[in-house]
């Protein structure tokens, strides 16, 4: 930035280049004075001309372009965790579809056929195509995108009814110990039976410090989430998740059995964390649930994730008698869709059983 004195007061230059056409241009502002103050208001002013001069013209913005934009937005304005994921789906996006492409240029027929080239699960799709249409929707509310009607004509990949499969939400009892039997590294099956007797989530367990785990009055204080991706200890998912879960006896067990199996050697002895890793502070969430889905695989026929081990809790709850809303406020939400669906199928199956029995009874 440069100054030009003038009869009436002193003109502010900075120069910039155009992107689009790779030449010099320049922004100026007026002040009265040249003064410390005068000079600091005049950056800024300049600052903002070259930035408003920078921004993509709505009928020639890329995919790149606004995706660049969308994160500046989302880092200033949501959690660090819930920006890393959403910039990670970004990324996936702009493989998808070209990082190059222009926007105006996106169809419906061109979107669904980049997205079903993938060869990934429809399921997958979905949440992706959630995404596609968050971010395009950002875009036209701020003048990125002049039409983006065509998004209507883009329905929901086909998929099994939710109700189809929550069987492959949770284990039966038999089939958790079966897995338990069949796994060989001490660390990650400690943590199957700590998620599985708990209820807790993932990150609500990897976050957890030896204080939270309260042995003596048998409580395990919930009160942050750890994130993985951004390597960050932040506040729970939601205001319902800050809890106290009681520790039944098998769960007292577990517990004890974690402080001697997790925390022997001289590097994690001294860790504060419950879980502590082998290359971060903090349990890694990757190389477990990789186990947990090769083992399961092995050892009971099908795959299953981390938080398969969260809905098995509920259910297994369930078998033993307990109600809905205890096991809700056990887990830390109001309501779950999910674990309303596990209660319903659970009771069929507690019935048909019930059913079975009396079928074979002989009361004359």
């Amino acid at each position: 930035m440069w100054v030009e004195e003038r009869k009436t007061g002193f003109k502010f230059v900075e120069r910039y280049t155009d992107p689009m056409t790779g030449k010099t241009r320049r922004v100026s502002v007026v002040m009265e004075k040249n003064t410390a103050q005068s000079r600091k208001l005049a950056a800024v002013a300049l600052s903002e001309k070259i930035d408003k001069a920078l921004l993509p013209q709505v009928d020639k913005i890329r995919l790149k372009d606004l995706v660049d934009l969308y994160r500046k937005e989302q880092f200033r304005t949501l959690k660090q965790s819930t920006y890393r994921r959403n910039s990670a789906v970004c990324n996936t996006l702009m493989k998808i579809l070209d990082p190059g492409i222009y926007v105006d240029k996106l169809t419906a027929g061109y979107i669904r056929e980049r997205f079903l080239n993938t060869g990934r699960e429809h399921s997958t799709l979905n949440e992706w195509m959630i995404r596609l249409k968050a971010l395009l929707r950002w875009g036209y509310r701020n003048d990125y995108i002049k039409d983006i009607s065509y998004l209507n004509k883009i329905e929901r990949f086909s998929d099994i009814p939710h109700r189809q499969k929550i069987e492959d939400k949770f284990l039966e009892s038999a089939e958790l110990k079966e897995l338990l039997s069949g796994m060989t590294i001490l660390k990650w099956k400690l943590l199957t039976e700590f998620l599985a007797l708990s209820g807790l989530r993932f990150g609500e367990a990897a976050a957890l410090t030896k204080s939270d785990v309260d042995l003596k009055n048998r409580k395990i204080h919930v009160t942050k989430t750890y994130d993985s991706v951004a390597d960050i200890t932040t506040t729970p998912k939601t205001a319902c998740s800050v809890r106290d879960v009681y520790i039944q006896d098998e769960l007292l067990t577990v517990c004890r059995n974690v402080l001697l199996g997790c925390h022997s050697g001289t590097v994690v002895s001294i860790s504060s964390v419950f879980f502590p890793g082998t290359i971060r502070e903090h349990i890694e969430f990757d190389c477990y649930a990789k186990y947990l889905r090769e083992t399961s695989q092995r050892v009971i026929g099908r795959r299953i994730t981390p938080h398969t081990l969260r809905h098995t809790h509920a259910s297994l709850l369930m078998e033993q008698g307990i109600d809905i809303d205890s096991i809700s406020k056990r887990l830390g939400h109001n309501d779950s869709r999910i674990t309303r669906e596990i209660y319903l199928h659970v009771t069929k199956k507690l019935e048909e059983q019930r059913n079975a029995q009396i079928k074979e009874l002989k009361i004359l």
